[in-house]
């Protein structure tokens, strides 16, 4: 058998669904075919003048009326090995004693009790992460909603040797043969799972999906009511750029037919970079926030046979992430924003920045555990600070969680902090507080901030 036959029967004697089977060998044809899914500058135009969120006037009903038709799904595959967990990142304290679990949780109840909707929440998890996030969700008996599950599983697929893209044996961890497809398996997900014909059943005609380790993306009757209202069949929530903002997604407009697309760095040619880079040219990056119609999806499926033909993001890693001597492997991937150019009358909105508070590395939790930012009674994240410090942590002793945990046992108060730079090996004591711009160089030493300090800089 070829690399295509085996990763097939691989698949299917995990027990992996066809259709899913059927997405993955339509990617690896374009994988063979050579497929890098560049966008050149010279094939698109910029996207500007779209309207913001806050311009939104709708009345209590409509939102009651929108939230009542629509349902949460929050991604919910990642491990977070950026930080060194093999669990689920959104079991992490994200606020005090709350994970982000229980954030999630929280904002739902929320907007279900003042707009008196159901407001189903649905988990998409990895085969890495069902199990935790299922365990935590446990004491939340009144979670589901209509018989709904509280999640569905991201399908899986094998590793594919880069030297001959057959499926990667490791008889070390047999586990690591595998990887998920990247969020843009959401829609084959939701599809083979039977969630959106379950969804659609119930009555729910509408889906807003985020990354559930951006707590900023809280469940909202407005956005819901608008749209509702824009009838639109999909829409991607972006925000505006700054000189920081140059890695991620952003939206563009093809020239050859007017479809908004999505470019993500890794698609960006070489020479364009600095034009795809300028803020300037490009206003907004995509926040991974969106919003579809689930009968659109429906019947978008049903008329590609399953198959929407999202772009190929090509994921150059090793079989083994922890071990950079082992074979070298391609996962296939795709983005579940690219779905954007599928669906005609596709559409985006900007929307503040607090709508995007994603956390990728230390540096955002540790801004997220202190007092920069406060949780209500509705669970909404809201600054304290504006603008919100920059915190800059040194790589070598505080990526991973256990790093950070042992010398930030207690986040500093940051509130009246512009930034705080981190260099060499800091442990923080209980009480400190920053002010300013500050900067703790690297002496060669472990070093202690001894409790209840003041730190202040220029």
């Amino acid at each position: 058998m070829n690399g295509l036959e085996q990763a097939q029967q691989r698949m299917a004697d995990a027990g992996v669904a066809q259709r899913a089977i059927d997405v993955f060998s339509d990617f690896y044809a374009q994988l063979v075919d050579g497929a890098t899914g560049m966008v050149a500058e010279a094939d698109v135009d910029p996207l500007v003048d779209i309207a913001h969120a806050g311009e939104i006037e709708l009345d209590a009903d409509a939102r009651r009326e929108a939230a009542s038709a629509t349902a949460i799904i929050k991604l919910n595959g990642g491990l977070g090995t950026s930080m060194g967990l093999d669990r689920a990142k959104t079991l992490l304290p994200a606020h005090g004693e709350l994970t982000f679990l229980d954030v999630i949780v929280g904002q739902v109840r929320a907007v279900r009790e003042s707009t008196g909707a159901p407001l189903p929440l649905l988990f998409m998890n990895s085969f890495r992460t069902r199990d935790d996030t299922i365990m935590a969700l446990a004491p939340y008996g009144d979670l589901t909603v209509g018989g709904l599950p509280a999640d569905f599983l991201q399908n899986r697929e094998p590793k594919l040797r880069a030297d001959d893209l057959a499926p990667v044996d490791w008889p070390a961890d047999p586990s690591l043969e595998w990887c998920p497809p990247g969020h843009g398996d959401l829609y084959t997900a939701l599809d083979v799972s039977g969630i959106l014909d379950s969804l659609l059943e119930r009555g729910f005609r509408y889906a807003t999906v985020s990354n559930a380790d951006n707590l900023g993306a809280a469940p909202d009757p407005a956005m819901m009511a608008w749209f509702v209202a824009s009838g639109a069949p999909y829409a991607a929530e972006v925000c505006r750029r700054t000189p920081a903002d140059v890695k991620g997604g952003h939206l563009v407009v093809r020239k050859s037919d007017g479809r908004l697309v999505l470019r993500e760095t890794a698609q960006v040619p070489a020479d364009d970079a600095p034009l795809a880079d300028d803020p300037a040219r490009h206003p907004y990056f995509h926040t991974n926030n969106l919003w579809f119609d689930l009968g659109v999806v429906r019947a978008t499926l049903d008329a590609r046979d399953g198959i929407l033909g999202l772009p190929l993001i090509r994921n150059h890693k090793t079989v083994d992430p922890t071990d950079p001597s082992s074979p070298r492997v391609i996962q296939i991937e795709s983005a579940m924003g690219a779905a954007v150019e599928v669906f005609d009358g596709a559409t985006a909105i900007e929307v503040n920045r607090s709508r995007f508070l994603p956390v990728k590395t230390t540096n955002d939790l540790l801004l997220l555990q202190s007092d920069v930012y406060d949780i209500g009674d509705d669970f909404r994240l809201r600054a304290a600070a504006d603008p919100v410090p920059l915190v800059d942590l040194d790589r070598r002793f505080y990526t991973s969680i256990t790093d950070f945990t042992a010398r930030l046992p207690e986040p500093p108060s940051l509130v009246d902090a512009r930034s705080l730079t981190v260099r060499g090996d800091w442990t923080f004591g209980p009480g400190v507080t920053v002010h300013g711009d500050v900067v703790l160089d690297d002496t060669g030493a472990a070093e202690t901030v001894a409790p209840s300090s003041r730190l202040a800089g220029g």
